[in-house]
């Protein structure tokens, strides 16, 4: 019997089966969605605060961002304020604000990603089986430390595009970015990086879900690591060769090691499935449960006793059923 979903609680109920309906899925999804809003949302004020404070040793979040423009020759970038100091150019009213509220939301996704890969992991869990579930400690910490390397190296990859593009012909001109632009540029491409480097992280889940085998990566390796140097040329803003180079060798690299992960994740399986005829409760979909290692001839298992055929109860001997109790129609020769 299905249990119906409960509207009290507004959450999805699984049925007895483990299943859920199409309408529990998208309010379990619902769910996910807005813990991971949440989660954003309160470090999102820890970046708003970061934005122009230190935080534990670290300089202020803008005094960060703003490196890779400040680090460039001074006649490459134009001076603005009096002092020489260097800064970027508002030219709105509300710019100052909005740029400080763009900031501290995606200093919030950045610090909240091990919450919101934890809810889209919890989330793709009821697909696994008992043993695949164990690894959403190393899902949430691989996808965190593979999001923060990927910005932290989009980050020092921007510094080396700003000397290149910046300092191309500032014998002719001088740069004056526009704080909006500029942090956009940053945040895009610092976006772009750690989502590129979730990549392997999400194979590996296909293949614990059983969509993607080893033997299909294997088949498709070439195209695959073409298309990673391609997807580098599409997705990097800043146009130089370096940034996409590197870019597309980290890809590359990743795609290997989640390639070999499936390798040696499979070869283990089936190792471990080789001999084994005792069943664990824990079988994969698509196996079949195992046969004995001893088959019993016939007739030598247990068989009821003989008192208790002596004094079986006989069966009722069957009532007749007339043609009277049949409905008269065309096919009586049928029934």
């Amino acid at each position: 019997m299905k249990i119906p979903f409960d509207p009290r609680r507004r959450r999805a109920v699984v049925n007895p089966d483990g299943t859920m309906s199409i309408v529990e899925h998208l309010y379990e999804l619902r769910t996910r969605i807005l813990w991971s809003l949440l989660a954003i949302v309160l470090a999102a004020v820890v970046g708003f605060f970061w934005y122009n404070h230190s935080m534990l040793g670290l300089r202020p979040s803008g005094e960060l961002l703003r490196g890779p423009y400040c680090e460039l020759p001074e006649s490459a970038r134009a001076e603005i304020t009096r002092t020489g100091e260097c800064r970027l150019l508002a030219t709105g009213v509300f710019d100052q604000f909005n740029l400080r509220v763009k900031v501290a939301f995606a200093t919030g996704v950045l610090l909240a990603c091990p919450v919101w890969l934890y809810q889209i992991w919890s989330f793709i869990v009821p697909a696994l089986h008992r043993k695949e579930k164990r690894y959403t400690l190393a899902f949430v910490t691989m996808g965190g430390v593979l999001f923060l390397s990927g910005a932290i190296l989009g980050y020092f990859m921007i510094a080396n595009a700003f000397r290149f593009l910046l300092t191309v012909g500032n014998e002719t001109q001088v740069t004056a970015l526009q704080g909006a632009d500029y942090f956009s540029f940053v945040l895009s491409v610092m976006a772009i990086f750690g989502v590129s480097f979730e990549l392997p992280l999400f194979i590996i889940a296909l293949n614990l879900v059983g969509v993607l085998p080893y033997a299909k990566l294997k088949k498709w390796r070439r195209g695959l690591l073409m298309s990673m140097f391609i997807v580098a040329a599409f997705i990097s803003q800043s146009g130089d060769p370096l940034t996409m180079l590197v870019l597309g060798l980290a890809l590359a690299v990743l795609l290997e090691l989640s390639i070999q992960f499936c390798r040696i994740r499979e070869k283990i399986k089936r190792r471990n499935a080789v001999g084994s005829d005792v069943f664990d409760g824990e079988l994969d979909d698509e196996a079949a449960s195992p046969a004995p290692s001893a088959p019993q001839p016939i007739g030598a298992g247990p068989g009821p006793a003989a008192g208790a055929v002596a004094h079986a109860t006989p069966v009722a001997a069957p009532e007749k059923i007339t043609r009277t109790s049949i409905p008269r129609s065309g096919f009586d020769d049928v029934l």
